[in-house]
């Protein structure tokens, strides 16, 4: 039990505690929460100058210290959901950020957020923050692909860029962004086209949807598709994803790994096919069979850029395949992952590849 000067003493500290904290918000700014998740923004090297390196290693606390100006931009917070290389994301940090996202944006005290990532699977993230957010308050992913003790290291300037997007109510309303190198990309659009490039970021298909300058930023274009509010998407309750395996083809390409694939539980399949979402004969008879015992069956393309047609060299109807339109096969898990949450007819499962 404490006695009375203890609890005296306490108090004041506390009160103490909620007035530095209080004096050291500007209330002309807006609020913007830094949700870490890891990735080469927050990884070290032994030196400046070499191509090997280890991703999350650095504390979100230490990222926003590196950033000159970042706290003129907005009143800045950070919180770290996990530190992982993005090779390393799963479904398990996916539903805890979307959760933390929806749960801070509810809040009338944050008025953006940004989420640090690594570049791996960061458009993936992006998406499927796209269609389970709820909230038309800016969320904005960055990351960078030099480590944080890199030489010219980008982290710092696609941090502080994100930041100043986030904070800017005209912003609203864009679904998530992905800025990088200046740039400013939608979920929907964006992918990662080099290995090593710091412009390894490109919407081939849509354009970019921004540019950024040292956090002064202009938007060119509306986002393509539906998202955030309007999406009929949820992750409330939602603990787990189906399982959505990608099968990547090529010259002669082994149809028992559709097999497989089924074996190992499965409950949907995306072809990354050759050209317009083809495969060989084998492989087909291969989805044939799956979407005929209820494996849903996508098809989507290895290629960069197009459309997957439907019934078009492959009669989608007569092998009950669904085509990808313009989602990349990374994406088009994504977003059957989510749609295979309830019972959805083919045909219903097709309408969600041409609007989402």
């Amino acid at each position: 039990m404490l006695n009375t000067i203890s609890k005296k003493l306490l108090t004041v500290v506390i009160i103490t505690m909620t007035f530095n904290f209080a004096a050291a918000q500007n209330k002309d700014l807006p609020n913007v929460v830094i949700l870490a998740t890891g990735g080469t923004i927050a990884g070290s090297a032994a030196t400046g100058t070499q191509a090997g390196y280890t991703s999350g290693q650095v504390g979100i606390e230490t990222m926003i210290a590196a950033v000159p100006g970042i706290k003129d931009l907005a009143n800045v917070t950070g919180e770290q959901l996990s530190n992982v290389g993005s090779q390393d994301m799963s479904v398990e940090i996916w539903l805890k950020l979307a959760n933390r996202v929806n749960e801070l944006l509810s809040r009338d005290d944050v008025d953006g957020i940004v989420i640090t990532h690594g570049t791996d699977t960061q458009e993936e993230t992006a998406f499927f923050l796209n269609l389970v957010v709820k909230s038309y308050k800016p969320v904005v992913t960055t990351g960078s692909m030099r480590p944080s003790t890199a030489v010219s290291a980008e982290g710092p300037l696609n941090l502080y860029n994100a930041v100043a997007i986030a904070a800017d109510s005209n912003a609203s309303g864009y679904g998530v962004l992905v800025v990088m190198n200046d740039q400013i990309h939608s979920a929907h659009g964006v992918t990662k086209t080099n290995t090593t490039s710091v412009q390894t970021f490109m919407s081939p298909m849509h354009g970019l949807t921004g540019a950024v300058i040292y956090g002064k930023h202009e938007f060119y274009s509306k986002p393509h598709g539906i998202f955030g509010p309007e999406s009929e998407f949820s992750i409330e309750g939602v603990t787990s994803l189906p399982r959505v395996d990608i099968i990547y083809t090529g010259v002669d390409t082994p149809a028992d790994l559709v097999d497989l694939s089924i074996k190992a539980g499965a409950k949907g399949i995306v072809i990354a096919g050759v050209g317009n979402g083809n495969m060989n004969a084998a492989t087909l008879k291969a989805c044939k069979n799956a979407a005929e015992n209820g494996i849903v069956v996508v098809r989507s393309t290895r290629v960069p850029t197009g459309y997957v047609l439907r019934n078009a060299e492959i009669n989608d109807d007569e092998n009950k395949t669904v085509a990808s339109d313009e989602l990349n096969a990374q994406k088009s898990r994504v977003l059957l992952m989510l749609a295979l949450l309830k019972d959805r007819s083919l045909e219903d499962i097709q309408k969600l590849f041409y609007t989402y």
